[in-house]
C-alpha cells in the first residue's frame, strides 16, 4: 500500500503526487493558494482526494488506458474521464474532488464502447454524494492507519461500486432528458391552445403542432402531466367553464350556453365529466356563483 499526502502552497505542486497524469494548473482567482492531495494506490486501483481554495483552470490527460470516476463534491456530480480525451475545466473556489482511477477498464470486463458519449458529462444520481463521502472517509482512514486498502476484495468492492453508480447515474440522466423532452412537447402544445382556448383540438392536430408522432405526443403528456392529451385538454376546458359558471352571477346565462362556449356540444356528457372532476354538477356551480354575486351586492 502506498499513501501520499501533499500540502500544496503552489498551484502546480499536486502534479508530483499523481503518477502518469499530464497536468497544467493555472490559478484564476486572487489569493495565496492552499491545496491538499491525498493519494492511495493498491493493485489496479488508485484513490485520491484533492482540495483547492482558489479558482483554478485545469488542463490534463489521465494516464493511458485508465478509466477515472471523478466526483465533484461541490456539485454532487460524477464525471467519467479516460486516458484518451484531453480534459479541461475551471474549478470553483473551495473545490473538492474525490476520484477512483482504474488502471485498465478491461480488467473489470468493460470496454471503451461501454462509455461512449459519457466522458466529461455531468452524471447524477441520489447516491453520488454518499458514495463520494464514503471514499473520502476511506482515504482519511488509510492516512490514519485505520483502513487497509490492500485488504482482499477492497479494490473489487470500490470498482464495482463505481460501475454500479455509473449505471444508476446514466439511467437518471436518460430519464431527465426524457422528462425535459416531454415538457418541451407539452409547452409547444400549450402555446397554441392558449392562443385558441375555446377550440377543441384533435390528437393528430396536436401532434403536428408539437412536431412529433401521435405516440410520442401521448407518451409526453402521460410523462409530464400524468394524463393523455385529450384528458388534459378536456380538463382545461372544464376549468374554464367552471370559472364562467361562477362568474355568471345568474345574469340570464344557463349551463348549456357556457358548455357550448367551451366546445362541449353534448350537455349530458359535459355534466358527467364536470361532476367527475369537481364533485358537483354545473347547475350547482352556477347556483353558487349567483349566490356569491347576490351577497357581494348587498349594502355593507
Amino acid at each position: 500500500m502506498a499513501i501520499k499526502v501533499m500540502e500544496a502552497r503552489e498551484v502546480d505542486e499536486p502534479r508530483a503526487v499523481l503518477p502518469g497524469w499530464e497536468e497544467q494548473y493555472t490559478q484564476m482567482s486572487a489569493g495565496r493558494f492552499c491545496g491538499r492531495l491525498v493519494h492511495a494506490e493498491t493493485g489496479e486501483v488508485q484513490l485520491y482526494e484533492e482540495r483547492m481554495n482558489l479558482r483554478v483552470e485545469q488542463e490534463f490527460h489521465a494516464p493511458a488506458d485508465t478509466l477515472v470516476f471523478s466526483f465533484d463534491m461541490n456539485d454532487s456530480a460524477l464525471y467519467l474521464l479516460d486516458g484518451h480525451t484531453h480534459n479541461a475545466w475551471v474549478t470553483p473556489e473551495n473545490y473538492r474532488e474525490v476520484a477512483v482511477v482504474l488502471k485498465d477498464a478491461s480488467t473489470w470486463g468493460r470496454s471503451a464502447a461501454d462509455f461512449e458519449g459519457l466522458v466529461l458529462q455531468p452524471l447524477r444520481s441520489a447516491n453520488c454524494s454518499a458514495f463520494a463521502t464514503s471514499l473520502s472517509q476511506l482515504l482519511a482512514g488509510a492516512v490514519e492507519g485505520n483502513v487497509n486498502v490492500d485488504a482482499p476484495g477492497f479494490a473489487q468492492q470500490v470498482a464495482e461500486g463505481c460501475f454500479s453508480l455509473l449505471e444508476e447515474a446514466v439511467e437518471v440522466g436518460q430519464r431527465r432528458r426524457s422528462e425535459r423532452h416531454a415538457k418541451r412537447v407539452v409547452e409547444r402544445v400549450k402555446e397554441v391552445v392558449n392562443d385558441c382556448p375555446q377550440d377543441s383540438f384533435g390528437v393528430p392536430e396536436l401532434a403536428q403542432i408539437a412536431g412529433v408522432s401521435v405516440r410520442q405526443l401521448q407518451q409526453s403528456f402521460v410523462q409530464y402531466a400524468g394524463m393523455p392529451p385529450t384528458v388534459w385538454l378536456r380538463n382545461r376546458r372544464l376549468n374554464a367553464a367552471r370559472r364562467d359558471l361562477l362568474a355568471a352571477g345568474g345574469a340570464g346565462v344557463n349551463v348549456a350556453e357556457i358548455a357550448m362556449r367551451w366546445s362541449f356540444w353534448h350537455l349530458g356528457r359535459f355534466s358527467q365529466a364536470y361532476q367527475a372532476l369537481f364533485g358537483e354538477y354545473p347547475k350547482a356551480t352556477l347556483k353558487r356563483g349567483a349566490e356569491r354575486c347576490a351577497v357581494s351586492m348587498l349594502p355593507s
